[in-house]
């Protein structure tokens, strides 16, 4: 594996499952995921492309403001991160129950 596939791996975090993600991927066949901070669009569109063996129309990026949050007396923060809206071709899906 080249150096580049390598870091195509570590720029995908994770997928992000919420009542909006799941929204957005049945009505514009998109699908949401957390990236890595230094993740850039060609880079992410690349490692998706990569990993699911799918068709990339168009990425869209998102950075998220970590919360502040308090424990007792002590105010803390919650790390920023990045979020990534990736527009599937029409026709290509990424199933993930399918991958366990």
């Amino acid at each position: 594996m080249s150096a580049n596939q390598e870091r195509l791996m570590l720029v995908l975090l994770a997928p992000t499952v919420s009542e909006k993600s799941t929204f957005i991927g049945d009505k514009n066949n998109q699908v949401v995921f957390r990236v890595a901070d230094s993740a850039t669009k060609p880079e992410i569109k690349a490692a998706v492309e990569l990993l699911f063996k799918v068709k990339v129309k168009g990425v869209q990026v998102s950075n998220v403001k970590g919360k502040e949050k308090k424990t007792g007396r002590i105010m803390g923060r919650r790390r920023n991160w990045k979020k990534a809206y990736v527009s599937l071709v029409q026709g290509q899906e990424i199933n993930f129950q399918a991958m366990e």
